[in-house]
């Protein structure tokens, strides 16, 4: 394919960039479009990654070997224990991922993308084609033409309209409380700071469940959450009174203590909802991240997706011979994938949260035998090997 090819990218988040640094990479001319005039990189949010992803990407020089991570191996699960305050270990499973600040691996794509055109503060008005098949981009400034333009503009996406009109995302019904606590909340839980060095949490209670783990910040290592809960009339409430709110009726003493003490730095409450285009790709256009589908955060695959599209789209784009034949094996590589995440998230959600089991009265064969059902023979890097043994 020819080096000359001009690609425009709508949105500037992990999504953006990774298709940017994609682009790039495949050597074309590739001008990124970011609405918000805010510094990006000053989100704090965790997010994971499954190992062989960030040796790959590191590998290949998609991210930078010097990015700060925080990986652990395996998966424990907790509650509190029944009519006290005590905490009960259920189960522990071989759980490998790589956390990582989303901060910094947005400030990481940034750098790896290179010469890229990035006009931030700029929002995208129109995408369009002219009559001779290019994309057309207008903003305040004008209209620019490319040979393929990338929807990276997330779950509200209004690229999403040119590929699939009307569609929209779909509520689950129940929202995810994120934020990040700095590792002093745990300073008087020296037993708690020492699983979380080894370990993600997952802290079961009735309607749902909270997500734990530590995560590299800009003064030293946080706890990073995700809540989820059926709490109808709470979803606008400020999510870090909330949470602590939460914490103090169903975690156990130890974990209410970390989640109440702490200041939490990056709060942010948003509804569950899920959605899939039904194709992901048609030239002159291509939907990346969120933007193509959104599956429950249970999977943990949003950044995830982001980043496997990105490289999708590089290998499509070498391959050629033109942008319509890379972009039809794209469409039908991503647009499978997308559509499996969506389910598996789905049934994550039922069993986590819409129709949580009596997390107290559960153990390991329990644990292990909940989740074969659950994933139903789909294989998903959270939970490859329930049942593997695990030493404490």
């Amino acid at each position: 394919m020819a080096a000359a090819l001009r690609i425009g990218v709508v949105g500037g988040s992990i999504a953006g960039w990774a298709a940017a640094v994609a682009g790039s990479r495949a050597g074309a001319e590739v001008t990124v479009y970011e609405r918000s005039g805010a510094e990006l990189q000053d989100r704090g949010f965790g997010i994971v990654m499954p190992p062989p992803l960030h040796r790959e990407l590191v590998d290949s020089g998609c991210l930078d070997a010097e990015m700060e991570t925080a990986p652990v191996a395996t998966r424990v699960w907790l509650t509190r224990e029944p009519g006290g305050r005590s905490t009960r270990e259920l189960a522990r499973q071989s759980s490998p991922v790589t956390p990582c600040n989303w901060g910094l691996l947005w400030r990481s794509l940034r750098a790896s993308a290179g010469a890229v055109r990035y006009l931030r503060g700029e929002p995208v008005t129109s995408v369009g084609e002219d009559t001779d098949g290019r994309a057309v981009v207008t903003t305040a400034r004008g209209e620019e033409r490319y040979d393929l333009v990338v929807g990276a503009d997330g779950h509200a996406s209004r690229t999403r309209q040119l590929l699939a009109p009307g569609l929209t995302p779909e509520p689950a019904g129940y929202p995810v409380w994120r934020g990040a606590i700095p590792l002093s909340a745990l300073a008087d839980h020296p037993r708690e700071l020492e699983l979380l060095r080894g370990a993600w949490v997952t802290l079961g209670f009735p309607g749902g469940h909270g997500i734990f783990y530590l995560i590299p910040g800009a003064g030293g290592r946080m706890l990073a959450y995700a809540v989820y809960g059926r709490t109808p009339g709470a979803w606008n409430a400020d999510p870090g009174p909330y949470v602590r709110e939460l914490a103090r009726e169903h975690f156990p003493a130890a974990w209410a203590e970390i989640v109440g003490r702490g200041t939490h730095r990056t709060t942010a409450c948003h509804p569950v909802a899920d959605v899939q285009v039904p194709r992901a790709a048609r030239a002159p256009l291509l939907l990346a991240g969120d933007a193509a589908g959104v599956s429950r955060p249970h999977t943990a695959s949003g950044a995830v997706k982001a980043l496997q599209d990105a490289l999708c789209l590089e290998r499509v784009l070498r391959e050629g011979p033109t942008v319509g034949a890379a972009l039809e094996r794209y469409a039908d590589e991503r647009t499978a994938a997308g559509a499996h995440l969506v389910e598996l998230g789905r049934r994550m959600g039922r069993a986590q949260v819409e129709e949580t089991p009596d997390w107290a009265a559960m153990g390991q064969d329990d644990v292990d035998a909940w989740f074969r059902g659950v994933l139903a023979g789909t294989r998903h890097y959270l939970y490859e090997q329930p049942g593997a043994a695990v030493t404490a």
